[in-house]
Parts: structure tokens; sequence; C-alpha cells
């Protein structure tokens, strides 16, 4: 599959909403685009970066990419990747690989001595992924939910 990964803009919201839904990270119908659109201002103040990869000009993946400067570790920034999110039917094609790769690369690039990210521990077929892409499995992560929205996925 020849893929094209780009920064998503603000008009890809559309797509990275139903890449999120199809995908399950949120249940159909659960976004809200003109809330979305408002809401991408505040994600790029804080350093976001939405990756979306293409195939023949059709959203097939997606991922949110933090990096975080930090005080520690001799001042060297962390990168976080957050909303892995990949088309079914694109599912097993390289797409997730391809996408983690040029996070790593933004991530290696901006000086970041490490990529996190977390897995909810169901997600038995995603951790071997992770695990084929170098990821350790590190430390212990721990979550409290905030509100009633939704259960707090590690």
């Amino acid at each position: 599959m020849t893929l094209t990964i780009r920064p998503a803009t603000r008009d890809d919201l559309a797509a990275v909403i139903a890449l999120y839904e199809s995908s399950g990270i949120d249940a159909p119908g659960a976004n809200d685009l003109a809330a979305a659109r408002g809401h991408w201002a505040q994600m790029q103040r804080a350093g976001a970066q939405v990756l979306l990869a293409e195939h023949e000009g059709r959203a097939v993946g997606t991922l949110t990419l933090f990096i975080l400067p930090l005080l520690g570790h001799a001042l060297a920034p962390q990168a976080l990747v957050e909303d892995v999110a990949v088309d079914p039917a694109a599912q097993g094609q390289g797409v997730g690989r391809a996408l983690m790769n040029h996070a790593m690369g933004v991530a290696r690039g901006r000086g970041c001595y490490k990529l996190a990210l977390t897995s909810n521990v169901k997600r038995e077929r995603a951790h071997g992924f992770y695990d084929s892409l170098g990821f350790t499995r590190h430390g212990i992560s721990f979550v409290v939910p905030l509100d009633d929205r939704q259960e707090a996925r590690p």
C-alpha cells in the first residue's frame, strides 16, 4: 500500500473523527465536528501534531504526537503518542507501522530521549504490534477517571 503521511489540518477533522469512530477509539456518533474544530486551536497551542496517513487520497490512519519539553533528562524533550487509529479495512497493511515510524523520526529529529505511549491492557494485538516496532514494556501505567463520559483508557 502506497501511503502519504502528512500533518493533518483543521479541514481534515471529519476524516480524523471518522477514523476514531471506525477503529473503536470512540463510539460512532460520539464526536461533534463543530466542537472538534473549536478544540483544534487549543491542541495546536499545546504542541499536538496530528498525523494523517492517506492512500489514494483517502484517510486510512492517524495518530497524535506531542513533544513535551522537560527539565529533567538534561532538558531533552519526550515524545508522547496518543490516539493511534487505523481504518479497519486497512489494518495489517503497514499503515500503523508507517505512522509510528514517521512519529519516531519526528521525535528523533526534535532531540527526544524517548517516545512513549499507553495501550489498554486488553488490546493484546496492539501490544504485539508495538513490540514489533521495538517498544519495550516499561513501568506501570496508572489512570483515574475524571468524569463520567468514558472509562479511563490507558
